[in-house]
């Protein structure tokens, strides 16, 4: 296609391209030989909608490969087999002429009722940042973009359209923000969503604080700021603020709003060029690729890959040794299987609502099971996924699990939310498993006490059972090829590996956000602070079902000789040895959090800041090698308000979980220079900590104190004067000092040190 420049657009034909021409499509410029693009669903596949369009999944869309959501994959940890997966659905996207798959999704998963929390990674911004970059990389390397989402502090559903984030400037960058920036400035997506709700009182859609000052000044954001779909609220405001397209389409509405703005003189041309030229270069950016991969896709090498990436998104829970013998799992494939619960037939797979993928093929557990198995498998489905089920069908599919589980070994009982308890669009209102299911799994545990869990969830749920069942699948929403993946890990063809991205609460009540969720009257008050996740069940000491990190194997592994160093860089590098020292090969994933105890800012106990997967054959040892990023270590000083690195001795842990520290050795790291500028608002402590003020301030104080006879008649005997003045403000020491500190002297003091001068000789 030909270069085009925005300034060969008439100001109709720029206003027309910040804005969709249909439901998925942008407008084309047919004059000047500017097609359409479409953007399209995503994240864990494709939806292409064959005909029309909507945005919560309601309509049809061509079959395509459907991966683990973002709440399994995540699990894995894995850079690599994320790319592999961002790859694949890059090859499927351009194979269906789509320029733009809209994912991933790196929201915080704040709250775990969050319905949405299926779509998103993790609770910690490293953990998204660095999978999200990973994801980004692997699509964009096939020549289709991705759209970064949800562009920012997006954490609910409830009233997501209007909700304001009120949330304080450090939780906002160092936990709602750095996944983004993790992205941005690892992978240049190119493209950024912009959210529904609001920051602080502001539309997403139109602060420029946001999209520009933060995204482009800060991260350096080269691409284009699409709406999410329905997302605007002020086309104006938000084509000034830095949103360049506003999707869907509007009819030609809100392009005709920017026609009149410029004319009127209320919005400058300029601004509209430079919007405008960012839509032509993302049409060019896909046009460059268009055609290079061609299909038929290879619906077995893909089906392949989301079995292979489902298996590796199963966490072990638990697998506890039951009387007489050793541990369930993995199961021998000569026992008495009794396979119980809808879900073994009827998988949920996938999260409901605008990221709905139609699967090419859709494995069952039941069917896989039967396939892997040589000993007799019974079925009962315990429960009925129905609404409105009476008591007589429920105790009859109850009594038949009963039955199931009394003649079989060992009982698999797979259980789960319904799609109707979760979804895009509205919250959960609690974070139990249906009293129904709870009842099978009661009269289960009543004849056998040989039973395997197996859940099907997109957000965590709470698990009371968790001491009375010797063993626990976490298999989440896994995909089109969960079902086999389920019976790989269950029967050891596949070790587990996975490891949880979000704290198992004991209940409701423990969680952070558990008093400021979702709100009232159109406000969300983020009072957590920084507290989201391991962070806020640490500092406050509280057990949990099982903790950020936790995963188990049909393997174990050792750690040895751990130490850190700091590189020329200033980051942090860590190694340790991991061995394999079971009997089977396996995966393991090594967490390396931080901590720094005597910091002078509020701070969790640990945080993660690097981790790493490593496969390992029984009894190969190797050395793993970890960066932590010297800028991941800084938090944002309110006062001079940017990111600072605080110097001091860091607990740096290695570990296997959050509550399972393998090694912890210490590094010493210097920090970065913070001078605050004075005002007559600044505390004594803050002057006398000036390095320029300081001096003065202390020998003036000293001066002070020996006019002032007698105050220690006053004063109980120990107490240090100075402390007690640590936080008088210097703009009133006149008031106690007289002319020793007058109001001159006082603002000579400020002018000198914020100038920088010391003083002059005798001063």
């Amino acid at each position: 296609m030909p270069d085009i420049t925005a300034s060969e657009l008439t100001l109709e034909e720029k206003a027309s391209l910040t804005s969709g021409a249909s439901f998925w499509y942008t407008k084309p410029i047919e004059r000047v030989g500017l097609p359409s693009i479409m953007l399209t669903d995503g994240p864990h596949g494709l939806r292409k909608q064959e005909e029309g369009g909507d945005h919560l999944g309601m309509g049809q869309s061509v079959p395509a490969t459907c991966f683990p959501p973002a709440v399994g994959l995540g699990s894995s940890w894995d850079v690599d087999l994320v790319h592999r997966v961002g790859e694949a659905l890059g090859v499927e996207t351009a194979i269906e002429n789509v320029g733009v798959l809209l994912g991933p999704g790196v929201n915080i998963k704040r709250s775990a009722l969050c319905g949405r929390n299926f779509e998103y990674l993790s609770e910690d911004p490293i953990v998204a940042g660095v999978l999200g970059a990973a994801y980004v990389k692997g699509v964009q390397s096939k020549g289709v973009g991705t759209s970064l989402k949800h562009f920012a502090a997006n954490n609910q559903e409830h009233d997501r359209m209007r909700a304001s984030s009120d949330v304080d400037p450090r939780p906002l960058r160092e936990i709602y923000l750095r996944g983004f920036q993790r992205v941005v400035e690892d992978a240049q997506p190119w493209t950024v969503m912009c959210s529904y709700n609001r920051i602080n009182g502001v539309y997403a859609s139109e602060d420029p604080w946001l999209l520009t000052s933060v995204l482009r000044d800060e991260w350096g954001f080269e691409g284009l700021v699409v709406s999410d779909w329905g997302a605007v609220n002020d086309r104006v405001k938000g084509l000034a603020a830095g949103m360049d397209l506003e999707m869907p389409s509007s009819s030609g509405r809100t392009d005709a709003q920017l026609v009149a703005a410029v004319r009127d003189g209320s919005l400058a041309e300029s601004t509209l060029d430079v919007a405008a030229g960012r839509v032509i270069d993302l049409v060019q950016k896909v046009q460059a690729d268009a055609g290079t991969i061609a299909g038929p896709l290879d619906l077995d090498a893909h089906h392949a890959l989301a079995r292979e990436a489902a298996g590796r998104s199963i966490v072990l829970l638990r697998n506890a040794p039951v009387a007489g013998g050793g541990a369930l799992l993995p199961l021998r494939r000569d026992a008495r299987l009794a396979v119980i619960g809808a879900f073994a037939e009827k998988p949920r797979y996938q999260g409901a609502g605008s990221s709905m993928i139609n699967p090419t093929r859709l494995d069952t557990a039941l069917d896989a099971i039967r396939d892997a198995a040589t000993g007799d498998v019974t079925y009962a489905p315990g429960f009925s996924l129905a609404v409105g089920v009476d008591e007589a069908e429920t105790a009859a599919l109850r009594e038949a699990a009963v039955a199931a589980a009394s003649g079989a070994d060992i009982a698999v009982l797979f259980l789960g939310l319904p799609a109707r308890l979760e979804s895009e669009g509205f919250d959960r209102e609690d974070i139990d498993l249906p009293a129904d299911q709870l009842a099978v799994l009661d009269a289960v545990l009543a004849v056998t006490e040989n039973v395997v869990v197996v859940l099907s969830n997109g957000g965590v749920v709470a698990l009371p059972f968790a001491e009375r069942v010797p063993a626990i699948v976490e298999a989440w929403l896994l995909g089109q090829a969960g079902g086999s993946a389920t019976a790989d890990v269950l029967f050891g063809d596949v070790t587990p590996s996975g490891k949880l991205t979000e704290t198992i609460p004991l209940r409701l009540s423990d969680t952070p956000a558990y008093l400021d969720f979702p709100g009232e009257f159109g406000h969300v008050r983020y009072g957590e602070g920084l507290f989201v996740g391991y962070r806020w069940y640490d500092a406050r000491d509280l057990e949990v079902a099982f903790p950020f990190g936790h995963g188990l194997s049909y393997t174990t592994f050792a750690y040895a000789d751990a130490a850190a160093s700091v590189t020329a860089d200033g980051d942090i590098e860590v190694r340790v040895t991991v061995t394999n020292t079971g009997g089977v090969a396996g995966r393991e994933v090594v967490q390396v959090y931080t901590g720094l105890a005597d910091s002078r800012v509020q701070r969790p106990e640990r945080e993660l800041k690097a981790f790493a997967s490593v496969a390992l054959e029984p009894g190969e040892a190797r050395e793993v090698v970890l960066t932590v990023r010297r800028e991941d270590l800084a938090y944002w000083d309110i006062r001079v308000d940017r990111w600072v690195v605080e110097g001091g001795e860091y607990a740096v842990e290695v570990a296997a979980s959050s509550r399972d520290i393998r090694a912890t050795v210490s590094v010493a790291i210097d920090g970065d220079a913070v001078t605050v500028p004075l005002s007559e608002e600044s505390s004594l402590g803050e002057v006398m900590a000036h390095p320029i003020a300081g001096p003065v301030v202390q020998a003036a104080i000293a001066q002070m104190m020996q006019g002032m006879e007698g105050v220690e008649s006053i004063m109980p005997e120990g107490v240090d004067m100075t402390k007690m003045m640590d936080s008088f403000p210097l703009g009133r020491v006149s008031m106690m000092a007289g002319d020793a500190a007058s109001p001159e002297m006082i603002q000579g003091l400020i002018a000198m040190a914020n100038a920088g001068s010391a003083p002059a000789s005798g001063a």
